[in-house]
């Protein structure tokens, strides 16, 4: 008997000791000189490995787990325990190769610049959305399988099999929020109406799409706070997208200066700093005089364009600041100034209502 046992106990050890040195050979072939240079090696040896090691313990201690004699009773319990322990290890497993995948391609997206950025994001958003569902699915099979693996639930599962129609129309009900924030999820990113690093104005907030799920959305706001909505809410709501065809912005400087500003010179001015500025994309600028004001100003509106949103916020902050001191240096007169009448009215002059001035 104690020769049978020891017997046993070397046969378990050996078949772990075997599985987890198997993962090793793979991990060492993969960080190797020869196969590191290939692309997904990188993403599968970061977060395949744990879950590597993890199932080939759970697959070895299965494979040679000591027969009911060695075990007694509770053999039943630990083969049952080692079971759910490789479908759980299983399933991570998967998901995480999953996301290896796809983190190449994500990390190519995400340096893509100019003209093609737009694309990018766009399919950059879908490949997020589409492996998080992925992995829900995942998960969903792994614990469904789990819970079959015991004789109880097998017997519950018959029955609830045999009513399906009623027990879909159930879950659909209780889920039903849930279940349209998966939808609209769904929906914003292959309708390309939301990206991943969109501009957006949300009930007057100015951010960027930081993350994208499906339940929820998170903006990032100008100050760094995180505004955090669902994902229903940009189905049923209205929002501003600043770079939902390209991301470059048109930045708009508003000035109210006097009539004796010399606007030619102006222009001039704000087309040599904005040659020399490195956020100006070359592309588009304009400055015109788009008002009259009261009390003898004039509002002259100054627009440059910008690769994105966050350039052509500094770059309207410089314009505003350089024209500014150009103004105040050249051309003193031509700050705003408020012009009065102070002369004395005559002293029998007469008031609106038809009443003479009251006397000093």
């Amino acid at each position: 008997m104690l020769v049978s046992t020891v017997t046993a106990l070397a046969v378990l050890v050996g078949s772990i000791l075997i599985g987890l040195l198997v993962v090793e050979i793979l991990r060492r072939a993969l960080t190797s000189r020869l196969v590191s240079r290939w692309p997904l090696a990188p993403p599968i040896v970061r977060r395949c490995v744990k879950p590597g090691f993890t199932l080939a313990f759970a697959a070895g201690a299965t494979a040679g787990l000591p027969p009911h004699q060695v075990l007694g009773r509770s053999a039943p319990d630990i083969r049952h325990t080692l079971s759910l322990l490789v479908i759980a290890s299983l399933t991570w497993l998967i998901i995480q190769a999953a996301y290896a995948a796809t983190d190449v391609a994500l990390e190519h997206l995400t340096r893509i610049e100019g003209d093609r950025n737009v694309r990018a994001r766009r399919v950059r958003t879908q490949v997020m959305l589409l492996r998080r569902t992925a992995a829900a699915v995942v998960v969903i099979i792994a614990v469904s399988s789990m819970l079959f693996t015991f004789p109880a639930v097998r017997t519950i599962g018959a029955g609830l099999l045999a009513s399906a129609g009623i027990a879909g129309i159930v879950a659909g009900i209780a889920a039903q929020s849930t279940l349209s924030n998966v939808f609209a999820g769904l929906q914003l990113a292959f309708s390309d109406a939301l990206r991943i690093d969109d501009v957006l104005v949300v009930e007057g907030q100015w951010g960027r799409i930081e993350e994208l799920t499906l339940t929820y959305v998170v903006m990032r706001l100008w100050d760094e706070r995180r505004l955090v909505l669902p994902v229903s809410y940009f189905v049923h709501n209205s929002f501003e997208n600043w770079t939902r065809r390209t991301a470059r912005v048109i930045g708009t400087v508003l000035l109210h200066v006097d009539w004796s500003v010399p606007v030619e010179e102006l222009r001039t001015e704000l087309y040599g700093f904005l040659r020399e500025h490195p956020l100006w994309d070359q592309k588009d600028w304009v400055l015109q005089v788009t008002d009259v004001l009261p009390n003898g100003l004039v509002q002259v509106r100054a627009l440059m364009s910008a690769h994105d949103s966050a350039s052509a916020f500094d770059l309207r902050c410089d314009v505003r600041e350089h024209l500014i001191a150009f103004i105040r240096e050249k051309y003193p007169s031509a700050l705003p100034r408020f012009r009065a009448d102070t002369g004395a009215l005559p002293s029998n002059a007469a008031w609106t209502d038809g009443r003479s001035a009251p006397h000093a």
